[in-house]
């Protein structure tokens, strides 16, 4: 909104007045959300119309050209498997296969995988029919409070496409990037191993 100061009048006999101040640009409140900045409730300005393929769900979203991923998948498109940890790549739990190859959604912007096929945990399987490494997971008690989950499962997704019959070594190099606070390690690599066994049947 533009405005300007309105000048006093000068009493006979004094100086004028200084001139008013330039008109000046207020700035509207910045709301952050999913989709990167919203001015009061609408897309800013810099937004762009981007296609995103989710799922297997093709479509298109307004988004910020550089907000994160994690943003949009969480809170425009309800897929909240990836989770908000460190925001800084170090923890692994926003972690989503993007073009078959795992990726940090939290600093992944929109624009560097526009149209790519993006899988994340809820695109893995269901409550009725979950993939083998979710039935591995629960099989091994692979957690305590869960919040790594999904970074350690779709870590071990992309392993386990480009090497169905991984070593323990080899697993456990796969997994160095994801965080584990609870200390449950050593069932999150039973648990993959015992997935990589079942798929190779």
């Amino acid at each position: 909104m533009l405005f300007r100061s309105k000048a006093a009048a000068t009493p006979a006999g004094k100086s004028a007045a200084k001139p008013p101040a330039k008109p000046v640009q207020a700035k509207p409140p910045v709301l952050i959300g999913g989709g990167g900045p919203r001015v009061l409730g609408i897309a800013a300005r810099e937004a762009d119309i981007v296609g995103i393929n989710p799922n297997l769900r093709k479509g298109e979203v307004t988004a910020d050209a550089d907000s994160p991923l994690l943003y949009l998948l969480r809170n425009d498109l309800e897929l909240n498997g990836a989770k908000f940890g460190c925001g800084l790549s170090q923890c692994g739990a926003c972690t989503v296969q993007v073009r078959g190859v795992a990726v940090r959604s939290c600093r992944t912007p929109v624009s560097a995988v526009a149209d790519a096929p993006i899988t994340t945990l809820e695109g893995l399987g269901t409550a009725e029919k979950p993939h083998p490494l979710q039935k591995a997971f629960i099989a091994e008690q692979a957690m305590q409070c869960g919040y790594c989950i999904n970074g350690m499962i779709m870590s071990a997704k992309s392993l386990l496409d480009r090497n169905p019959k991984p070593t323990e070594d080899q697993v456990r190099e796969a997994l160095i990037g994801n965080l584990c606070r609870c200390g449950s390690h050593n069932r999150i690599v039973r648990a993959v191993m015992r997935a990589a066994k079942e798929m190779a049947v």
